[in-house]
């Protein structure tokens, strides 16, 4: 084709694939961009979970958030335990099947806070040793969790659950005030045969990083793919 004047049925293929490639260009560009952007603010998160996990827990507020490690005064309420979920961890002797222990904590304010001590081998609720009288427990919240319609029901009869609803499992205590979340414990590793507190507080995953690359290098691919499509339309015979 040099030389000689392009037809005019190729110029509009090419600039219809120029103006189709140029959209899903800017797109891309538009998502890797986001994609930066929520890397860094994620990374944000993290150093600011990293430094929370390293400061004393502060007092439970009305509105706590689930990336600070916070503290509760109150005392423990004995005799009632319930069992939240189905849960399989592999040990040394094979997989275990258990769930997490929940204890009802009463606030100095009279609202009763549900606290996840942490995970018991088992298929229902048993007592574990609690101090009595006042007390202070320190984790990090967790809100309620939403499960579809197929979730299996509770069994009411050994307090055991499958939904991490803390209005449920506090009525099923026969409390009226419950805090609408749950107190997940951490701490260090316990006794033998006692719930395995959480270790640390919840650091999210941040593959943004990755996710931004993906569409940077499709944008690449859309230049390229256009360049060897002009490239083909140029070298047709006439």
């Amino acid at each position: 084709m040099t030389g000689q004047a392009l037809p005019r049925a190729r110029w509009r293929r090419l600039i219809g694939m120029g103006v189709f490639s140029l959209v899903m260009l800017v797109l891309l560009l538009a998502l890797g961009v986001w994609q930066v952007h929520r890397w860094h603010y994620k990374d944000r998160i993290q150093q600011e979970i990293r430094a929370a996990q390293l400061r004393a827990p502060v007092p439970l507020g009305p509105k706590p958030s689930p990336y600070e490690k916070v503290a509760l005064r109150g005392a423990w309420v004995s005799g009632k335990v319930a069992f939240y979920g189905d849960q399989i961890r592999n040990s040394p002797k094979g997989p275990l099947q258990g769930g997490q222990l929940i204890v009802p904590f009463r606030g100095e304010d009279g609202v009763v806070v549900l606290v996840d001590l942490g995970w018991v081998q088992g298929r229902a609720p048993h007592a574990v040793p609690l101090p009595e009288g006042k007390a202070v427990v320190s984790g990090y919240v967790q809100a309620p969790q939403k499960f579809g319609p197929f979730a299996p029901a509770p069994n009411l009869a050994r307090m055991v659950f499958y939904k991490l609803d803390p209005a449920a499992i506090g009525a099923a205590f026969g409390f009226h005030r419950v805090a609408p979340f749950t107190l997940v414990a951490v701490g260090p590793k316990p006794v033998a045969g006692g719930p395995i507190p959480a270790p640390s507080l919840p650091l999210p995953p941040n593959n943004s990083e990755q996710y931004a690359l993906t569409w940077f290098g499709l944008a690449l691919v859309v230049v390229l793919e256009y360049i060897f499509y002009v490239r083909k339309v140029l070298l047709e015979p006439a």
